[in-house]
């Protein structure tokens, strides 16, 4: 493997991965990425696991859903051990699905069944968070390196740093909207009602309760509609 050329490529990837939009991007490039600069890697996706369900994220190919699927259903595989909260690794490698796996082995006939020769994953994780795993899969058994696995590694470590920062901003964009439609709702209630400040916030808060509606969605109803009554 050229390490000069692909130090250059993830140079440039890092760069990119910053001046992404949204997540949703962000996340697109990185699984795009993982396909093009990672030897032997034909397809990839993120899971993330919010309880015990799993989500599948920027997936390039069908059957990275359906793998993921297929531990969510089994309670068992490599990438839903891997995402789980405090791991005790970071990293794994099934180098050969045609061989019996002791630690999955009912994942591993099954994902077999799908295509799956080898697979590797990635804990994505920076000092203040675990946000879940890359996982690289190939059809062909025997296809992942120890150089595949450090460029995987590499990556994933870029990756979660792109990941978290996206996630930030995300959350501070919606902030910021949630905070101007509820400020915008006050106001118009406001001048409807002929009614303070703090009585206008009492009635999107209370009209919140009584719907078990989170109070942008209030606070949103009142600016399409003039009431926060639906």
């Amino acid at each position: 493997m050229d390490w000069r050329s692909f130090a250059e490529q993830m140079a440039s990837l890092a760069r990119d991965l910053l001046a992404q939009e949204t997540v949703s991007a962000t996340l697109e490039r990185i699984t795009d990425s993982a396909v093009r600069l990672v030897e032997g890697c034909e397809a990839a996706g993120i899971l993330v696991l919010n309880g015990d369900r799993v989500q599948s994220l920027a997936p390039t190919h069908q059957f990275v859903v359906d793998s993921d699927r297929l531990q969510e259903q089994l309670r068992e595989g490599p990438c839903f051990d891997l995402a789980r909260p405090g791991p005790d690794e970071r990293v794994f490698r099934i180098p050969d699905f045609t061989e019996q796996a002791k630690r999955w082995p009912t994942y591993v006939p099954r994902a077999r069944d799908l295509g799956m020769g080898s697979m590797m994953g990635f804990l994505l994780y920076t000092r203040e968070e675990e946000l879940g795993s890359l996982n690289l899969y190939s059809r062909k058994p025997g296809t992942f390196t120890e150089s595949s696995e450090t460029a995987g590694w590499l990556l994933a470590s870029h990756a979660a740093v792109a990941f978290s920062s996206a996630r930030a901003d995300a959350q501070l964009r919606e902030a910021l909207d949630t905070r101007h439609t509820i400020g915008e709702a006050m106001g118009i209630l406001m001048g409807r009602y002929r009614i303070s400040e703090e009585e206008a916030f009492d009635l999107l808060r209370t009209q919140s309760q009584k719907t078990n509606t989170k109070l942008r969605e209030v606070a949103r109803r009142v600016c399409e509609t003039g009431s926060p009554v639906p």
